[in-house]
């Protein structure tokens, strides 16, 4: 099934969860001078103009990130502080908010002459748009199955590995395929960070997912789990969102919480942030 596209959702508050994850991954990785392989499983299309008729079909963004613009000058914490500055680097035109960029930006925006980016995007539609987009020389598009790719990537060249997983999970079975993917690439590569994006739904198919890698052998799992509101049977459609990193960089939970004890309360008076070890070294 390849009907889900991502603009419809674009700068939704799981993209801001999941993005200032992936922000905070990557300047805890660039302390260190060796080169990373980043690996990107589901890119779309790199980067989301809030006026086309997708994105402006659902606004999602404004329950997202767009507060968070609004209010980025009030923001002490120092992670929250330089996420949002970043974002502003991502305007075609100063002072202004009119694009949402997606993880193929966030990833090659930091891209050092020793590392590479692998994106791989299934969709045709959104890989062509991909396409379009102008990304470093280090950066490989690839129209391909992310998953199936990512094992065939692994072992990778350089001496580190970071992989963002983030499916649409429009099919059940890929709850399953990501555990299934996740195990064969740590059994390949045991030092890789790894992050896991997932959606909170009434199903609770997540929970497959979830214990899935938690008893899967895999050490050092930390969960983060954002919602937007309240949930029971009578909800509709995704509530919150969830990330799952294996082997985090040192000190990331920590500056992963304090930033969204800040970005939270701004998400609605309903929303709610909590974080644990799923698994401990």
């Amino acid at each position: 099934m390849l009907s889900y596209q991502h603009a419809y959702h674009a700068g939704n508050f799981a993209d801001v969860q999941k993005h200032l994850t992936l922000y905070a991954v990557i300047d805890h990785l660039l302390r260190k001078k060796s080169a990373v392989t980043y690996i990107d499983t589901h890119a779309g299309r790199g980067l989301y103009p809030f006026a086309t008729k997708e994105t402006q079909r659902l606004q999602e963004y404004r329950e997202g990130v767009w507060p968070l613009w609004l209010l980025r000058s009030q923001f002490s914490n120092p992670l929250v502080n330089a996420w949002l500055k970043t974002l502003e680097s991502a305007q075609p035109t100063v002072g202004e908010f009119t694009h949402y960029p997606g993880s193929p930006w966030w990833l090659s925006r930091s891209l050092r002459e020793q590392d590479r980016l692998r994106l791989f995007e299934l969709h045709p539609g959104e890989h062509q748009h991909l396409n379009a987009q102008s990304l470093p020389k280090q950066a490989q598009r690839i129209y391909g199955d992310g998953l199936v790719g990512l094992s065939h990537q692994v072992p990778v060249a350089t001496p580190r590995l970071c992989v963002l997983i983030d499916p649409s999970y429009e099919r059940k079975v890929e709850y399953q395929e990501v555990v299934e993917t996740v195990v064969y690439t740590m059994g390949k590569v045991r030092h890789a960070v790894v992050m896991i994006w997932y959606p909170l739904l009434p199903a609770g198919h997540h929970h497959a997912l979830v214990m899935g890698l938690k008893e899967s052998g895999i050490r050092k799992i930390w969960q983060s789990e954002l919602q937007l509101r309240e949930h029971n049977e009578q909800t509709h459609g995704m509530y919150g969102s969830g990330m799952l990193i294996i082997n985090p960089p040192w000190g990331l939970d920590e500056h992963l919480a304090a930033a969204m004890a800040q970005i939270t309360p701004q998400l609605g008076t309903t929303s709610r942030y909590h974080a644990e070890w799923l698994v401990a070294e």
